[in-house]
């Protein structure tokens, strides 16, 4: 079949049939006239080189079938395309050129490249050999001339060889170019693309037959005209022809807009597949890769099927690639799109294929470095330097997309889980690095005492470990002492002991360094104690003289059974390779691991900040990570507290948390626990951030918002990265997670003077950390909720709606604190709140809950506080409107709850007059002790009555009305050291007032009553005298609106 494809119709745009018959796969690569160079230099690596062949031997059959060098495995075309041109001019122009070279404007087509060529076609020929007797003594040729000569270097010659079945014979070129039309007969046979070993290239010269016109000549003289004319249609029958002609590399830019390289999937080592189309397009889908070799499949997941509903079908999915040297990977990526619709509406609607590098470290955003947008199917080289490299790949479609990965270098493809425990290990390069530098200091230490190749491999071991980029002699000189510190102490991370005296030796001969423990002995010695005799003595100048001479001797004995260790062919030598061999031995055993250890203890202890290594240039893509997994309860329409744990952070480092769960309304919060500030949300989410070591840790806290139907067994992870190799931080309360017990109160709003909501008392017994959540049923609705410590502010949190106090840290009341007299005493000076209860407004003060007593004492101004502690909530500019109906059922709650205080008040003033006429009788200073011990009964009595209406309420919530909910959650282990009511402080008080009232004058209450009732039936009896006298007078007007009553003052707790 030939090489030829029309590419007149619109509608396909890229899409070729060789694509559909062969599977290779098409790369459109535009030529550019002011950049030929590149194309040339291109197509030089691409496709064969001519050159001139040497005569051939035809005794040796090996040279009869010697391959032309330059084969490679892709195939290039040239296409151009009829009426591209601006104007008039050029397309006349353009059809000249094209008729020069045997091609037709109106007959545009693909044509295929066959070779490049720099030289002339027929070799220049050989001078005549020159005489013997010349040779013996040459002369020089002298030209007198008066001007200066120039060598005149003759103009590169550049031609390029197409082949096509419609290069006409009456082309009006050049004699050189008129001789090389049908110099040359290619074809191309189709062949299956599941045999690799099938030469579909056409530039194999299996498949390639090129005849002469001087061979057709000595056939017509050899067989008659019939014979002739049969062999010519069974040669058009069984291969057809392609003529071959030559052009040059100017008028190429000319002739030609476009490359199309097709390259064979089947030789590229490593390659994967992945479909996704919507449900009602195809049900199923399959995905292929390979990891090692093109052979193998490796199925990563489920096919993925997208809803018909939604409006296009996306996904996204992660490539690394890590390789010594530059990578290509091959792209060829395909998309299926509606029938019928128009060139605009496709235009539009294209499908797009980005790829842009990726890092969960860095929210800094980047241009995609490869980007398709096709409506059929076109395919891009990502070209890449050699590291290491991450890219995201965002795909979108209409109905259904298929791209295909190609690559020689392995990569790994798939989602973020599969790629990114791939990150944890170190790059390629770093690994040969590594290998480099151990496999040099092994071969050193097995030639220790070779005299003549020990010299050669310690330069060879210096020239691998030292950087390039280091030139002084004292950057050599301190990176020299970097890496033999580095050298012990792989040694003894390998042992897993300390080095004995003789193997400390044994290092300091093989590293030739008498020096290497220096510092290390002064250090050691720095802490050591004098004599008693040189307390509090200075020593004299002889003395320092002679220890000056001792040190000095030492030193220098010390050097000399260095150097005479480390020199071949003494006897301390050979004592040294055999310790020092047997020590290898055991490092050996992990050589990957030791040299591992040994390359990052450079990069970590040098003092040269730049960088030293090409593989440093990967490090920012090496990660480690901590998962941290919990099962969501199922529980509908509810806030759930589902992550509260404290993270001590060893060392300066940066960390992003990763959230992934399957519920949308998904919340993570990490508060400062030394300062008590909440760390700064980025799109709701937390963004990378160096954390700092601190005493009390920081608080993650997760809140999630269950839908109506919650999925069985759902998870929430959070997977908290770090770069490079460093230890990530540890749970306080070791590896195991904390549960939670959430205290729920809910009720109808009733709207207030003072605006707030409600009002709790919370009482502990030990220190308790919670979490504190309001939401009301109204979404747009301003709410502040605040938490007040002896009617100090110790945290708030504003929100609409929904606010949520992250960690809160309720202090236990000391036994050693004040009585509650002399509590009341000091309410006119409250103390202010404490460090750790900071009082900024920011969202979430959180406390670590381990607080050792002696951090209490630092953090608290004064060990003997009283803690009272009040949970309250407040609408903020009026933001709860109500309806009438709202207000009408807001009417009936006042109402139910009048008669209820009514029916408690009748109760408590006959139980108070029988108390206080026993206590009257029995001893009247003994009154205030009754009332005290009254008003405990009477608060407890009261919380009792208000928990009975309390559950009341909440069985027979209507949810539909105007309500809110309040939310206390702390840990399982502490839910029992919690108290929380409803404050009722002030009731209590005026109760005990009228207590006191009533025992101090009996039957007081009785004639309150009495009058009160006396008081309104005087105010009926005017009433119906005023309306039996003017019946109009209480008639309401119809002109104005009724208001109902909203002063709700009396009911102020």
């Amino acid at each position: 079949m030939h090489m030829v494809v029309s590419e007149a119709c619109g509608e396909l745009a890229e899409f070729t049939f060789i694509h559909c018959l062969t599977s290779w796969i098409p790369e459109v690569r535009p030529i550019e006239s002011v950049d030929l160079q590149k194309t040339w230099d291109f197509l030089q690596g691409a496709i064969p080189v001519f050159t001139h062949q040497a005569p051939k031997d035809t005794s040796d059959p090996a040279q009869m079938h010697e391959p032309e060098k330059g084969v490679t495995d892709i195939v290039v075309c040239a296409n151009y395309q009829a009426f591209q041109r601006e104007n008039k001019s050029q397309v006349a122009d353009s059809s000249q050129l094209l008729r020069r070279y045997g091609l037709s404007l109106l007959l545009n087509h693909v044509v295929l490249l066959t070779r490049t060529r720099s030289c002339p076609l027929e070799a220049p020929p050989k001078p005549p050999p020159v005489p013997r007797w010349k040779l013996i003594r040459p002369q020089n040729k002298n030209v007198a001339t008066s001007e200066p000569q120039k060598c005149a270097s003759p103009a590169p010659e550049h031609f390029i060889g197409f082949a096509s079945a419609f290069v006409s014979d009456g082309a009006d070129g050049t004699p050189e170019m008129l001789s090389s039309i049908g110099s040359a007969l290619v074809s191309i046979a189709e062949t299956p693309d599941s045999a690799p070993h099938a030469p579909d290239s056409p530039n194999s010269h299996e498949e390639t037959q090129v005849t002469t016109a001087e061979d057709k000549k000595k056939d017509n003289d050899d067989i008659s005209d019939d014979k002739h004319e049969t062999s010519i249609k069974t040669s058009a029958v069984d291969k057809p022809i392609l003529r071959e002609t030559w052009v040059v590399l100017d008028d190429f830019a000319k002739l030609f807009q476009t490359l199309l390289v097709f390259h064979k999937p089947h030789v590229y080592p490593h390659n994967i597949k992945q479909s996704h189309f919507k449900s009602n397009v195809m049900s199923k889908t399959t995905q292929h890769g390979s990891g090692t070799s093109s052979s193998s499949s490796l199925h990563t997941g489920s096919p993925a099927i997208a809803s018909p509903e939604c409006l296009d079908v996306s996904g996204v999915y992660y490539l690394c690639v890590d390789g010594l040297q530059p990578s290509e990977v091959i792209v060829s990526f395909s998309a299926l799109h509606p029938v019928g619709e128009n060139e605009t509406s496709l235009s539009a609607r294209s499908a797009v294929f980005a790829a842009l590098p990726h890092s969960w470290t860095c929210l800094q955003s980047h241009l995609p470095q490869i980007l398709i947008k096709t409506a059929s199917s076109k395919a891009a080289v990502l070209q890449l330097p050699a590291g290491r490299h991450v890219l995201r790949i965002h795909v979108r479609a209409s109905l259904g997309y298929n791209f295909h990965l190609c690559c020689k270098t392995s990569f790994i493809f798939g989602d973020e889980e599969s790629v990114m425990s791939h990150l944890t290990k170190e790059g390629a390069r770093f690994t040969q690095q590594a290998s480099s530098i151990f496999s040099a200091l092994s071969a050193l230490v097995t030639s220790f005492c070779d005299e003549e190749q020990q010299p050669a491999l310690r330069k060879t071991l210096r020239e691998a470990h030292c950087p390039q980029n280091i030139t002084t002699v004292q950057d050599k000189w301190k990176h020299d002492k970097v890496f033999n510190a580095a050298v012990y102490h792989m040694f003894c991370k390998a042992l897993d002991r300390d080095l004995t005296p003789q193997e400390r030796f044994v290092v300091q001969a093989l590293t030739a360094d008498p020096l290497l423990f220096a510092n290390e002995q002064s250090h050691a010695h720095a802490d050591s104690k004098a004599p008693e005799k040189w307390t509090n003595r200075q020593p004299t100048d002889p003395e320092t003289k002679a220890a000056t001479v001792l040190q000095a001797g030492f030193k220098g004995h010390l050097v000399r059974e260095v150097l005479n260790a480390s020199k071949p062919g003494t006897e301390k030598n050979l004592l040294v390779f055999n310790t020092v061999s047997d020590m290898l031995a055991n490092i050996e055993k992990e050589a990957n691991n030791n040299a591992a250890f040994l390359l990052r203890y450079i990069v970590d202890n040098s003092e040269k900040k730049a960088e030293l290594y090409p593989f440093q240039q990967d490090e920012w893509s090496t990660l480690t990570y901590a998962d941290y997994s919990v099962t969501i309860p199922e529980t509908a329409n509810s806030w759930l507290l589902v992550f509260r744990e404290v993270l001590i952070v060893p060392e300066e480092m940066l960390l992003v948390p990763n959230i992934s769960c399957p519920l949308p309304n998904v919340l993570l919060r990490v508060i400062n626990n030394d300062t008590g500030k909440e760390l700064d949300l980025v799109c709701n989410k937390v963004p990378p951030h160096i954390y700092q070591p601190n005493k009390l840790g920081f608080t993650f806290v997760a809140d999630v918002i269950t839908p109506e139907t919650p999925p069985v067994g759902a998870k929430w992870r959070m997977r908290l990265i770090g770069c490079k190799k460093k230890d990530l931080p540890k749970l306080s309360n070791g590896n195991q997670l904390s549960s939670f017990l959430a205290k729920e109160v809910r009720d109808y709003y009733i709207p207030k003077s003072n605006c707030l909501i409600c009002r709790y008392c919370v009482q502990v017994t030990t220190d308790v950390v919670a979490t504190i959540q309001f939401e009301t049923s109204k979404s747009d609705v301003l709410v502040r909720l605040s938490v007040l410590d002896q009617e100090q502010e110790v945290t708030s949190n504003t929100g609409k709606g929904l606010v949520v106090l992250p960690v809160v840290f309720f202090l236990a009341n000391n036994d050693t604190g004040p009585s509650d007299s002399e509590q009341k005493d000091q309410d006119g000076s409250p103390n202010k709140a404490s460090p750790r209860e900071s009082d900024d407004g920011d969202d979430g003060n959180a406390e670590k809950s381990s607080v050792s007593s002696s951090d209490h004492e630092q953090l608290s101004p004064s060990n003997t506080k009283v803690h009272k502690y009040m949970v309250q909530a407040e609408v903020l500019y009026q933001s709860w409107d109500l309806d009438e109906f709202s207000l009408s059922l807001i009417q009936s709650l006042q109402d139910l709850e009048k008669s209820e205080m009514k029916e408690s008040k009748d109760a408590d003033s006959k139980r108070s007059s029988t108390t206080a006429s026993k206590s009257h009788d029995g001893h009247k200073s003994g009154a205030p002790k009754g009332s005290h011990k009254g008003k405990g009964k009477k608060g407890k009595e009261g919380a009792a009555a208000l928990s009975k209406s309390g559950s009341k309420l909440q069985t027979s919530l209507d949810l539909t009305k105007p309500n809110w909910t309040l939310r206390v959650v702390t840990d399982t282990s502490q839910s029992e050291s919690m108290e929380m009511k409803e404050d009722r402080e002030r009731e209590e008080e005026i109760k005990a007032m009228k207590e006191t009232w009533e025992t101090s004058e009996p039957g007081r209450a009785a004639k309150a009553s009495e009058s009160r009732s006396r008081f309104l039936n005087q105010e009926k009896e005017k009433a119906e005298k005023t309306e039996s006298q003017d019946p109009d007078a209480l008639k309401p007007d119809p002109s104005k609106t009724f208001t109902p009553n909203t002063d709700f003052s009396h009911y102020t707790r």
